[in-house]
C-alpha cells in the first residue's frame, strides 16, 4: 500500500518547492495534506499488519485518485491566492478538526495493529486497552512530529545551533520522553483518577499544539529567504505578548499532563513553563534593547500580566 500513498505525500512537498510562496490558508492546506499522506505511509511501514496484498489493479487506482485529488485541491487554491476571504473564516476551526481527525484516526490504526500478531492472519472482533496510556503517548508522537515538520518546512533560522545545544536537547527530550511514556506504562491497569481530567487535557494539548504552530508560521513570515534581520512580530497574540508560541507550547505540556494525571509529566510541564517563562523574559528584554519603538504593552508571556 505503500504505492498508493507516496505520490499524494510527493505532491504536498513538492508544492512547498515549486510554489514556495503562498498565503497562510494555501499553507495550512498543502500542510494538512502533506500530513496525511505521511502518516498513511507511516502506517504502512510501522502500524499495520495486512493478512494480505493490494490487487495491483486497486493500488494504482487508488494511488492515482490520491495523487490526481492532492494536485488538483493545491493547484486550484494556488490559484485563487489574492481572492477575497470567506465571510465566515473556518480555517481554524478546520485545523483543530483536522487533528482531532487525524490522532484519532491513528489512534484506531493502532489498536486494529495490536488485534493481530506477526504471521496472524485471523480476524478479531477490536477491544479497547488502556485509553488513557495510548492517549497520552500519541501526543508525544504528534509534538514531536510537529516539531521535525517546522524545522524542515517552517522555520528560516539565521544561524546554526551549538554543537553542545544541539546534542544536550534531543538527549534531554529523548530521556523525558522515555521515563514519561514507561511510568505511564508502568502504572496500567492502576485504579483511575477521582476527576478524570483526560478529555479536558486532550482539548487544551490540541489547542496549544494547534497556536504553537501558528505563531510559528508567522515567525516564519517575518524572514524572507537570505534575510537575517530582525523585525518585531505582528499578528496573532503577538499584539499581546512577545512570546505567544511558547504560551501555547505550556499549554500543549499541562494538556498533555493532565491527559496522564500523573506526577512526571505534571513536573515537566511545571520545569519546561518556567524555563520558557525564563526565555520570554530575556527575550522581551532583548526586543526593548534593539527596537525603540517596541510597545511598552506589549508583555512576554500572558497577556496583560507578565
Amino acid at each position: 500500500m505503500i504505492i498508493a500513498y507516496t505520490p499524494a505525500f510527493l505532491t504536498g512537498v513538492g508544492s512547498f518547492v515549486l510554489l514556495p510562496v503562498g498565503d497562510f490558508r494555501f499553507d495550512l492546506l498543502r500542510s494538512a495534506i502533506t500530513a496525511h499522506f505521511f502518516k498513511r505511509m507511516f502506517e504502512v511501514l510501522f502500524v499495520h499488519k495486512f493478512s494480505g496484498w493490494t490487487d495491483t489493479e486497486a493500488a494504482i487506482t487508488i494511488s492515482l485518485s490520491y495523487f490526481i485529488n492532492s494536485v488538483m485541491m493545491i493547484y486550484s487554491h494556488y490559484l485563487i491566492q489574492g481572492f477575497p476571504e470567506p465571510e465566515r473564516d473556518l480555517k481554524y476551526f478546520g485545523v483543530l478538526l483536522f487533528l482531532v481527525g487525524i490522532s484519532g484516526n491513528f489512534y484506531h490504526h493502532y489498536l486494529l495493529s495490536q488485534l493481530r500478531t506477526k504471521g496472524d492472519k485471523n480476524y478479531k472482533i477490536p477491544q479497547v486497552e488502556d485509553f488513557r496510556f495510548n492517549l497520552f503517548r500519541s501526543t508525544i508522537t504528534i509534538h514531536f512530529f510537529k516539531r521535525i515538520f517546522e524545522v524542515l518546512f517552517v522555520h528560516k533560522y539565521s544561524a546554526w545551533m551549538d554543537i553542545e545545544a544541539a546534542i544536550a536537547l534531543p538527549l534531554s527530550y529523548l530521556i523525558c520522553s522515555t521515563i514519561m511514556t514507561y511510568s505511564h506504562y508502568l502504572i496500567q491497569g492502576f485504579p483511575e483518577p477521582q476527576t478524570d481530567l483526560k478529555y479536558f487535557g486532550a482539548l487544551l494539548f490540541l489547542v496549544g499544539i494547534s497556536g504553537n504552530f501558528y505563531h510559528h508560521y508567522l515567525l516564519s513570515k517575518l524572514r524572507i529567504k537570505g534575510d537575517k534581520n530582525y523585525k518585531i512580530p505582528q499578528g496573532g497574540l503577538f499584539s499581546l505578548v512577545i512570546c505567544p508560541h511558547y504560551l501555547f507550547e505550556i499549554m500543549g505540556f499541562f494538556g498533555m499532563s493532565c491527559i496522564s494525571q500523573t506526577l512526571y509529566p505534571f513536573c515537566f510541564a511545571l520545569g519546561s513553563a518556567f524555563y520558557l517563562m525564563g526565555r520570554s523574559y530575556a527575550t522581551r528584554k532583548w526586543y526593548q534593547s534593539k527596537f525603540e519603538d517596541f510597545p511598552t504593552h506589549v508583555k512576554a508571556l500572558i497577556p496583560y500580566i507578565f
